[in-house]
């Protein structure tokens, strides 16, 4: 898959008469209800004998539009690539959104898109805006493909526990900490991609070693406790148990992902890993002792690898 981040590369491209499907949204989790309007591009693409595209935003609209209600972000650039780029799109469009794409006419918009992509087909989720105050709808895409000679879809919603599929709701879960029904609307595990920075090495001291991530404040996040997870480091799966939290037997202040990865003595500071949150064991809690916390370090990586054992 080919990523660009800018108008005018993708304008060098050249894309007329290459029956192009695009799917237009900001898939933020790229979510089951993203994966249906971005396999649906994918496939009018096989069909026609064309290629596939996602045109995104690298950037929430909102951070634009009205900052303060600008919501957390599920997945950061690089998961987004690699969700996108295992569904078999050709390209990705990863622009940033700004003023001048924030003040756009809905028509003006779909002029941008005809001139610079040249699409046959643009696919949408139903709640799916555009233009200036969101006026753009579904239907107006429709309207305008006459016009600018493509054809528009619009995927129907996806349920999921009798749950409509969306960011929101998304968030909503991992704050709340229900981790299964997030991971079941996002069709995979709820994941970060972070560096490997230095800690306390107290994990280290009490035999129980981990690769410390920070945690940044504009991203959507699990409540503090004890995981289940499996880390990837340089691509290669490991089993692995997780503390979220600011360890307050130690009375720590910042907030981050302590990681132990089992049967792992490799130096990884400075290296992004990726960590997939698989199941939650327990919430946070501030022991009385070191002794107290190490029998239950113990007992939390005991679970753990019973978890593996039993997937």
């Amino acid at each position: 898959m080919q990523v660009f981040s800018s108008l005018l590369d993708i304008k060098n491209l050249n894309l007329q008469g290459k029956n192009l499907a695009v799917a237009l949204g900001t898939f933020d989790g790229v979510h089951i209800g993203h994966q249906n309007v971005i396999m649906q591009a994918v496939k009018l693409a096989k069909e026609n004998q064309g290629l596939s595209a996602v045109f995104t935003f690298s950037n929430h609209p909102l951070s634009v539009i009205a900052p303060k209600r600008k919501p957390l972000i599920i997945n950061d650039t690089l998961a987004k690539i690699r969700d996108i780029e295992a569904l078999g799109v050709d390209f990705l469009f990863n622009i940033e959104f700004n003023l001048e794409l924030c003040q756009m006419e809905p028509e003006a918009f779909v002029k941008m898109l005809k001139d610079y992509l040249s699409p046959k087909f643009l696919v949408t989720g139903p709640n799916y805006s555009f233009g200036v105050k969101g006026l753009g709808t579904p239907d107006l895409l429709k309207e305008l493909g006459e016009k600018y000679g493509f054809k528009a879809y619009m995927q129907h919603f996806i349920y999921c526990h009798n749950n409509m599929v969306s960011s929101t709701v998304i968030r909503k879960a991992l704050a709340e900490g229900d981790l299964d029904c997030a991971n079941k609307m996002l069709g995979k595990p709820f994941s970060i991609d972070e560096e490997v920075i230095h800690g306390k090495k107290r994990g280290r001291l009490l035999g129980f070693p981990t690769a410390n991530l920070a945690i940044k404040a504009e991203r959507a996040m699990v409540p503090n406790g004890v995981y289940v997870v499996e880390a990837y480091v340089e691509g290669k799966k490991y089993q692995a148990v997780a503390s979220v939290g600011t360890n307050p037997t130690f009375e720590d202040i910042s907030r981050r992902v302590e990681v132990n990865i089992f049967d792992f003595q490799q130096t990884i500071y400075g290296q992004i890993i990726r960590v997939d949150f698989l199941k939650m064991l327990r919430r946070e809690i501030k022991f009385t002792s070191v002794d107290a916390l190490l029998n239950q370090m113990k007992k939390d990586e005991k679970q753990a690898k019973a978890y593996f054992v039993k997937e």
